[in-house]
């Protein structure tokens, strides 16, 4: 799982890479030029300093137990059941920052980098981890991860793409190993408690320091108790501590400082249930969709009969025991649908269509693949894109087109070449109608990707 919730604390990375590092001998302060693979530093011994100068209130080293050079004999077998990257296929993540709802989806890559490190190549995992904030596409990263032959992982960087207003604003945050400064040790072999390590190592650049306060705890999953979990606290560059838990099958569980929290609420394959997704997941799903075009046509009657059904369907399907967070996101998303098909509220009739599709979808993917799952939410992602292109948000249609290329990167292994390049045109259609601010086309684009999402889909179940 990826070592982030404080997502201010990434905005605040850049005041911190201003404040630099104090060097208490004569080696280099520039931190490519510590880009080994050791994250000790012979030659040096930094100080951190947080945003007021101050130095970082780090643990003696004596604590730490990511000073040993690791070596990387089978890198992307990873075993390590507190970090498990290499089978970890899409977590999902509800929480909050700054009081605004946050949405996380985290996805195993198929493709690897090898990462020349120290004249030593290492072959990486990558992760794809996406962050939404009150609904709009917040940050981007691709995260790079190895297991050494101790069975601790490894954190090789990640390329960050902060957004602001639809657009990629900065990449503050970026790392590479060996190329920035090291790698670094983001979950040990078996860690106990006031061990120390640190995920992010390159004083001024990136910065985290761990150190783990409780093991053997006990999370509630979706289909149970699982024991063997972790807690850390975590010190980040801004001075700012973040507690955070980690379970065996799932790797990051919560995480959060004062008010902001993210918290795991479905994961697969650990969640991973039997058979097809239950009728009355279809059902609200159906729904939903229809209830997208009836809205539009104002077919109030239909679409509140199809809400009646919908309902229904909730009801029977929460009774056998739903995710607490998925479960109120649900109910939540279904009782506005509800009012403002009485209100006969088009707009946001159609909008709570696709708040209520993203929680329905993450129930289903207990059932399916992370790239079937995918396939819906680019209709998803695609339909929201029509309603902001109807509603003359360029922002928004900017960002929503980025969230389908991100979305396209996760299923492009699955999807047969033919159905993949004509994604690949509707979506260069797509953003190239939002960037000349022709909303229009955009939305037509937008439209036509539906549809031939749709047939990917046929030709999916064909095979």
């Amino acid at each position: 799982m990826i070592p982030r919730l404080a997502l201010p604390a990434i905005l605040a990375a850049a005041l911190v890479v201003a404040q630099g590092c104090n060097s208490r001998s004569a080696g280099p302060t520039d931190p490519s030029s510590s880009s080994g693979l050791n994250p000790a530093n012979p030659n040096q011994e930094d100080v951190c300093l947080d945003p007021a100068g101050n130095p970082l209130p780090v643990a003696p080293e004596s604590l730490r137990v990511d000073l040993a050079q690791p070596t990387f004999s089978d890198p992307t077998n990873v075993t390590n059941q507190l970090f498990p990257i290499g089978t970890l296929f899409r977590a999902v993540f509800y929480g909050k920052v700054d009081g605004a709802p946050l949405r996380l989806e985290t996805t195993l890559l198929s493709e690897t980098r090898t990462l020349n490190v120290d004249g030593q190549p290492v072959e990486t995992l990558i992760s794809q981890f996406v962050a939404w904030v009150d609904g709009r596409i917040h940050e981007v990263a691709i995260d790079h991860y190895a297991q050494a032959d101790d069975g601790s992982v490894w954190y090789f960087g990640e390329d960050v793409f902060n957004y602001e207003d639809g657009a990629v604003g900065d990449t503050e945050g970026t790392w590479l190993a060996g190329r920035d400064g090291p790698a670094a040790m983001i979950m040990p072999a078996n860690p106990k408690v006031g061990d120390v390590w640190r995920p992010e190592n390159i004083c001024g650049l990136v910065f985290e320091e761990v150190t783990a306060t409780a093991t053997g705890l006990t999370v509630e999953s979706a289909h149970g108790p699982v024991t063997g979990g972790l807690a850390i606290q975590e010190l980040h560059m801004d001075a700012v501590l973040e507690d955070k838990t980690f379970a065996p099958g799932y790797g990051e569980w919560t995480s959060g400082s004062g008010d902001d929290l993210e918290a795991l609420v479905l994961a697969v394959p650990a969640d991973a249930l039997p058979g097809l997704p239950p009728k009355e997941l279809e059902t609200l799903s159906a729904g939903a969709a229809e209830i997208f075009d009836l809205a539009q046509a104002e077919d109030w009657e239909t679409a509140a009969a199809t809400a009646g059904e919908m309902t229904e369907a909730w009801e029977a399907f929460k009774a056998g025991g739903v995710p607490a967070m998925v479960e109120a996101e649900l109910q939540g998303s279904l009782d506005a649908l509800v009012a403002a098909i009485e209100a006969q509220d088009v707009e946001e009739a159609r909008q709570a269509t696709l708040r209520l599709d993203l929680p329905t979808l993450d129930l289903k993917l207990r059932h399916r693949t992370a790239a079937e799952t995918d396939l819906d939410l680019l209709d998803v992602w695609a339909r929201q894109l029509v309603l902001d292109a109807a509603a003359g948000d360029q922002n928004a249609v900017i960002g929503d087109a980025a969230t389908l290329g991100w979305i396209r990167d996760r299923v492009a292994r699955d999807v047969p070449l033919p159905e993949l390049r004509a994604l690949d045109e509707r979506l260069a259609g797509l953003r190239s109608a939002a960037t000349m601010r022709n909303l229009s086309a955009a939305g037509a684009a937008a439209a036509s990707l539906r549809a031939t999402v749709a047939r990917t889909h046929v030709i999916g179940r064909r095979h």
